[in-house]
Order: C-alpha cells, then sequence, then structure tokens
C-alpha cells in the first residue's frame, strides 16, 4: 500500500515538474503532463508498485532556444548531500547543460546547498523538495496569472511610466511563484488579476 501512495504521490510531482519546465518556455510533451496514474505506473513502478526514481530525469531544451537546456534530476536520497549534488554535476558537465533542477523525497543537507551557491557562476542549480510539487500553485484560483517580461519588455515598460527599477513593487526570490518561474534578481513579472470594473487589471512586480 506504501508502494501505490508512493507511486500516486510521485505521479503528482512528475506533473507539476513538467508544467514548471514548460511554463519556462522549455519543450515539454503534453502526454506526460496529462498522463493518468494508471498509465505512470505502468510506464514507472515495478511489479511491486515501487517507483525507480532514476527513471523520471529527463532534459529538454527551450522554445526559443534550442541551446538553452535544462536537466530535471530526481534524487533517491532522502536527505540530499554532497554526494548527490557532486552526481547531479556531474551529469551536467557530461551533457554540457548549464540549467539543474533537483527533486527530492524529503530535505537538503546545508552542505549541499551551499554547492548550489559555490557552482552558481557555472551552473543554475534550483531545487524543490517533492512536497513542493505535490500541487501546481499557480493553477489555485488565488494565485493571479504570472508572465516574466522578457528585457525587451522590461525596457519598453520602464521607459513608458519613466520609471526607475527601484520604484517598482517587489517580489522575493523566495516567493513560491518565483521560485517556481524560476526568477532572477531584477526579472520583472506581470500580474494579471480579475477587476469587477475594468474586467482585469496588470500589475508589475520585480524580483530581489
Amino acid at each position: 500500500m506504501a508502494e501505490q501512495d508512493e507511486s500516486a504521490r510521485l505521479w503528482k510531482v512528475n506533473r507539476t515538474i513538467h508544467e514548471l519546465v514548460k511554463d519556462r518556455g522549455f519543450q515539454v510533451s503534453d502526454d506526460e503532463i496529462n498522463m493518468d496514474l494508471a498509465t505512470f505506473r505502468s510506464h514507472y513502478a515495478n511489479n511491486s508498485g515501487s517507483v525507480d526514481r532514476g527513471q523520471l530525469n529527463f532534459y529538454t531544451n527551450h522554445r526559443d532556444n534550442p541551446m538553452d537546456q535544462i536537466f530535471v534530476f530526481f534524487s533517491d536520497e532522502r536527505s540530499v548531500g554532497v554526494k548527490t549534488m557532486r552526481k547531479l554535476l556531474a551529469i551536467l558537465e557530461e551533457k554540457s547543460i548549464m540549467r539543474g533542477i533537483i527533486v527530492f523525497p524529503g530535505n537538503m543537507t546545508p552542505s549541499a546547498r551551499k554547492v548550489i551557491v559555490a557552482m552558481a557562476h557555472q551552473y543554475k542549480l534550483e531545487e524543490f523538495s517533492e512536497s513542493d510539487l505535490l500541487v501546481n500553485i499557480t493553477h489555485h484560483t488565488l494565485v493571479p496569472k504570472h508572465e516574466v517580461l522578457t528585457p525587451e519588455q522590461k525596457k519598453t515598460l520602464l521607459e513608458k511610466y519613466r520609471l526607475k527599477e527601484t520604484q517598482l513593487p517587489r517580489i522575493q526570490l523566495a516567493d513560491p511563484v518565483a521560485r517556481y518561474y524560476g526568477l532572477k534578481r531584477g526579472n520583472v513579472v506581470k500580474i494579471t488579476r480579475p477587476s469587477e470594473t475594468a474586467g482585469r487589471y496588470a500589475s508589475y512586480r520585480i524580483c530581489f
């Protein structure tokens, strides 16, 4: 029964991480997102219902820039340490991929987090626990639509309203939506909310 529960959990996590990657502009098959639980189990679970997380690893290219690739790595380790981070970095180096996301069942040690910071000059590494990905927060009714502006769109926005970056409202780097979209400092998001009078209205926030 525990294996059944785990496979149902990983099915949700796998769907959300594919949606996240797609929402960042990377190529993802809709079949992965729309896969039902029975199909997921037939693809990834063994006879006892246990899922080999290694089979869930995938990498893909950005729609607008095929040279921009991202690798998603599912860790078997409950508590991710430096050893697992080294394993991920070795795969990224072998495949010449500069972006990596690690998904893990439990937590990450402070030492492993230091690896992310130490390698930031070369690799953009992100981490999500499986519990972070059980539900896609951007689908929640209380989360309005977020769109990340391109540098050109950001420039146009600031010029149009004669604003400096510092005058924009802020969104924190650690905000769950900012993490979902992989925002970096200086990125601007357009947030569209429904409005009783105007139908909908847009506001802008800068990540810091």
